[in-house]
């Protein structure tokens, strides 16, 4: 390009890219080159020549790589590469694993990738953030310093899920909570802890994984424990699809015996005979977000909380 049009590599770099002085007569006979040479940008090329990468990497956290099968993660992930695209940037998924936040150094070494959305992340892996990824990284869940975050505020929705129950006459609610590593399962169980307080019920708390086979096992975990409850939240509807089908089975009607709720709002919720009663994550405005503080450049250490809609169906 630069010989057809008489000028310098570099000078023809700078018209190219748009960035960087060229007298008029140079950016003329440049224009001119690439017309006839049917010049296209190739944005791979210029992102390994210039360090920028040609992908997103969406790290996840988790226990297991497993953790990359959830619905959730699968609606991270499109999100995202709906969003890249627009940018001629692709996407990676990749499993960080909870005991080796260290990983994200070997990611921040790779020229192809031009930065990190962080799903899940916990405060070792915000540390173990280096500084080459410092401001081409953003996180779904809690960010530190230069890493700006963004999240559904599931303790707000919690709080609505909870009173809904209370308001159908329901007053033994057992809670089904998330992984106790992750910060937004303390969010929505204190959440859970305040609204039962104020009502003056009981509280009955078991762990769960945002898996059915675990919500399954906890339904009938709590069942045995307290016979006696009326209703049962689930911090996660595939955690609460598996709950509905434990009560089904063990003879349990719902909701005439016990009401069901879960969070998330995925599309078997609808499926579920009853309908589940939810509430709804955003996921894909949130990653939409995440993706374009990556692409920009962000630097911030703001969490960006995003408002849930309660869902009401047969279940509760």
């Amino acid at each position: 390009m630069a010989r057809a049009a008489g000028v310098s590599a570099a000078t023809a770099s700078r018209v190219l890219s748009g960035r960087g002085p060229a007298s008029k007569a140079a950016r003329q006979r440049v224009a001119a080159a690439a017309t006839e040479l049917h010049y296209v940008p190739h944005a791979a090329a210029r992102a390994l020549a210039t360090r920028s990468g040609t992908r997103i990497a969406v790290a996840v956290g988790g226990q297991t790589p497993h953790t990359l099968n959830d619905p959730y993660v699968g609606r991270v992930l499109a999100a995202t590469a709906k969003t890249a695209a627009a940018r001629e940037v692709g996407v990676s998924l990749h499993w960080l694993p909870l005991h080796a936040p260290d990983e994200l150094a070997r990611l921040a070494e790779n020229r192809g990738i031009g930065g990190v959305i962080l799903v899940n992340p916990t405060k070792p892996a915000l540390a173990a953030v280096p500084k080459s990824l410092r401001g081409r990284i953003a996180a779904i869940g809690i960010g530190s310093r230069d890493v700006p975050s963004f999240d559904v505020d599931n303790g707000t929705a919690t709080t609505r899920v909870v009173q809904h129950l209370l308001a159908g006459g329901r007053r033994r609610i057992a809670m089904i909570t998330g992984p106790p590593w992750l910060p937004c399962t303390h969010r929505a169980v204190t959440a859970y802890h305040r609204a039962v307080d104020q009502a003056g019920t009981p509280p009955r708390l078991v762990p769960g994984d945002f898996t059915a086979a675990r919500g399954e096992a906890a339904a009938t975990e709590i069942m045995t424990r307290w016979p006696d409850t009326d209703a049962v939240f689930a911090l996660g509807d595939l955690s609460a699809l598996g709950a509905l089908g434990a009560l089904r089975s063990a003879g349990v009607d719902v909701p005439g015996d016990v009401a069901v709720a879960g969070f998330d709002d995925i599309a078997f919720a609808a499926l579920s005979r009853p309908g589940l009663t939810t509430t709804t994550n955003p996921v894909e405005d949130i990653a939409a977000r995440a993706a374009t503080a990556v692409l920009d450049r962000r630097r911030s250490s703001s969490l960006t909380f995003y408002p849930s809609t309660l869902v009401l169906r047969e279940s509760a």
